[in-house]
């Protein structure tokens, strides 16, 4: 395996509310230096919820995505904040954007975007066991809650409002795991808060 290239030095190109830039000039193993400009992330990384409810059907939401300057269908999702572990963030954002909170939490993968660019990891959570409970949240206006049938996924990634990549790679780590026939997920079941 070829080692790692050395940092030979980090550099802030600029910074504002939500982005620091940086650019990484490298030294690879053979020698060729060259030089990278990424988002530098920091905080302790984010969780995407695929909430499920009784009737077999995924919690959507549609929101306002400023890089789109449109509406958007996708999962409630939001950083983990300070002190929080992966489950509480995942249970309480599924509370502030969606107004449920779940009894069952399980992890089902880490994802990255972009990772030429940026360290951001996303952790994907499978919520169920879900109970009415509404948290208020840092949106600007209220989100409107979306049921899915789980079984009309295929007509659901056709639709030209659903198209953020992690949220379709979301859902189809979860549909495989629904089909297959193996040990369940590490799962932790949460006490009602």
């Amino acid at each position: 395996m070829t080692a790692k290239p050395e940092i030979l030095k980090l550099t802030q190109v600029t910074n504002s509310r939500l982005f620091h830039i940086e650019a990484m000039d490298l030294r690879f193993s053979n020698g060729v230096e060259r030089r990278y400009e990424r988002l530098r992330t920091g905080g302790l990384g984010a969780v995407m919820i695929v909430a499920i409810n009784e009737q077999d059907e995924v919690l959507l939401i549609r929101e306002y995505a400023a890089g789109l300057e449109d509406y958007v269908l996708t999962l409630p999702k939001g950083l983990i904040d300070p002190g929080e572990d992966m489950m509480t963030a995942a249970n309480r954002e599924l509370q502030e954007e969606a107004g449920f909170a779940a009894r069952q939490l399980s992890h089902v993968r880490q994802l990255t975007a972009a990772p030429n660019y940026m360290g951001h990891r996303l952790e994907v959570i499978l919520a169920r066991d879900l109970y009415p409970s509404k948290l208020e949240g840092d949106e600007p206006e209220p989100l409107e809650v979306i049921p899915w049938p789980m079984s009309r996924l295929p007509e659901l990634f056709t639709q030209a409002a659903f198209s953020e990549g992690r949220a379709i790679a979301a859902l189809c780590l979860v549909q495989q795991l629904q089909t297959r026939v193996e040990p369940p997920l590490v799962s932790r079941e949460t006490a009602s808060i």
